[in-house]
């Protein structure tokens, strides 16, 4: 069983017990949160697509941690002009396990 989900304007495709960092999200570590945007369900029957979304489907999830990504560098030169600027960017993201798929 699996389903796909839309957060932070990113879809994922989960299943039960998986782990995946989404982008930030308000809570603490160890509550639960709901995703009820299912855009994709199967449930072993058969794929169901939404239109835009499944009706009744939902993803209950649970916080793990709220950790940052991987530095990103952001390097901006003006040529010929002695102009430049260098930025690190680590997005902040919150990492969740699934812990069930309700259809």
């Amino acid at each position: 069983m699996y389903a796909v989900i839309r957060t932070g304007g990113k879809q994922y495709r989960v299943a039960a017990n998986d782990v995946l960092d989404v982008d930030l999200l308000d809570g603490v570590k160890g509550l639960e949160v709901e995703f009820g945007d299912v855009l994709a369900l199967d449930a072993g029957s058969g794929l169901t697509v939404g239109t835009p979304t499944v009706a009744g489907a939902k993803v209950m999830a649970k916080i793990v941690a709220q950790v940052k990504g991987e530095t990103i560098l952001v390097f901006k030169k003006r040529r010929r002009k002695n102009s430049r600027r260098k930025n690190g960017h680590r997005q902040r993201m919150t990492k969740v396990k699934i812990e069930q798929i309700v259809a």
